[in-house]
């Protein structure tokens, strides 16, 4: 080893101490984090228990979701469960959705619509929509989910609701996308995929910061507690991820993702559609703690340095099969992981998409952080 230094270039040792150092932090997201994800034990109901279940109240906000009402909303009425309402916020519709939801209000006595009509002189954000589906809430347990979509089984409500009880305020759930053709599609699934193996894991290790709003529970007294949005209601974001960084903590925040408690939404079919879809989603990550901000940057960070300082060694011809091989070990442990990690979360055929999106989620996301900082482009509604 001494001689080794010896006969190295300082650049060379520099580029060496690089890849070493992002390699570990690599090691730490997938050994330390992501891992957790893939080796959670699922927890089985217990058909014989006698625990009593407590009412819930769904809140779902839509606005011009007539086709997505008309083909999912019957999935959420149906769910097996004892004591539940289901409630509408129609928000300034300019479809028929009034038409569909008076339809399935004669069909459903469970389900609550509330109307907001257009104001020309008063523009709002979903966060309004959800304040007041929320105080038309009659029960203390909420469970959120967008219109747009659909619970994989009809045991959702059934399974999220097993982790309701005194100790609990927060369930954070897991709402992947519909599986379809092409490569946008895997795209969008694999990034919604690590986005919760970084959300689920660090909530498991005790630093909850953020939850998705298709697939999201907490109490209503908490809700009113935390006087509902209002430290960030200036934003058009922030009802999902800002207000669980606000009230989750280690104490009173569980995970569930057993398969029959996902919910599946539909995926945006042009990368022009998903990028300001993206835009949105990360407009609030500027008002994250500076721990979150480094714990979620250093990932692609660590990334980049060691993708870089790997092609530069090889370059160089500075030991290359060595270097060859600690890619080669990444890439192992990387696929292994994430393959459990799809197995619990019930993804398919996105396992390959992880290599392409180690490299393009650098481009899409500086690319993302950049149109954020540069334009004040209000994003839209949803």
């Amino acid at each position: 080893m001494e001689e080794i230094i010896r006969n190295s270039k300082p650049y060379e040792l520099i580029l060496a101490g690089i890849l070493l150092v992002s390699l570990l932090i690599q090691l730490y997201y997938y050994f330390g984090i992501y891992i957790k994800v893939a080796l959670k034990k699922k927890t089985k109901s217990n058909p014989n228990s006698k625990t009593e279940k407590p009412p819930v109240s769904i809140v779902i906000c839509a606005r011009n979701e007539e086709e997505n009402l008309k083909h999912f909303l019957p999935k959420v009425l149906e769910q097996k469960y004892p004591d539940f309402e289901v409630i509408v916020v129609n928000d300034c519709s300019a479809d028929d959705s009034d038409i569909v939801l008076e339809n399935f209000q004669k069909q459903y006595p469970n389900l609550k619509v509330t109307t907001i009509k257009e104001d020309e002189k008063f523009s709002h954000t979903k966060k309004l929509a959800l304040t007041v589906g929320i105080k038309a809430a009659k029960h203390d347990w909420l469970l959120l989910t967008d219109a747009d979509c659909i619970p994989q089984s009809d045991m959702w409500l059934d399974s999220m609701a097993e982790n309701f009880n005194d100790n609990t305020e927060v369930v954070l759930g897991y709402g992947g996308y519909l599986s379809e053709k092409g490569l946008l599609n895997k795209l969008i699934r694999f990034d919604t995929m690590l986005i919760a193996m970084n959300y689920l894991g660090f909530a498991m290790i005790g630093k909850p910061y953020m939850g998705v709003g298709r697939n999201l529970a907490y109490k209503r007294s908490l809700f009113f507690k935390n006087r509902g949005f209002a430290s960030h209601s200036q934003l058009d974001s922030g009802d999902d991820d800002l207000f669980v960084r606000e009230v989750a903590n280690k104490m009173n925040t569980v995970v569930e993702y057993r398969q029959e408690a996902h919910t599946l939404s539909v995926p945006r079919q042009t990368f022009s559609g998903w990028l300001r879809q993206k835009r949105r989603h990360t407009s609030t990550s500027k008002y994250y703690s500076p721990s979150i901000k480094l714990l979620l940057g250093l990932e692609p960070f660590s990334r980049l340095l060691f993708f870089l300082s790997a092609i530069a060694l090889i370059a160089l011809l500075y030991f290359p099969y060595i270097v060859a091989s600690v890619i080669i070990v990444r890439m192992i442990v990387k696929l292994s992981i994430v393959k459990a990690v799809m197995k619990k979360l019930n993804e398919k055929k996105i396992l390959l998409t992880s290599l392409l999106w180690d490299f393009y989620s650098l481009y899409f996301y500086s690319k993302l952080l950049l149109l954020n900082s540069i334009t004040s482009k209000k994003p839209k509604w949803r």
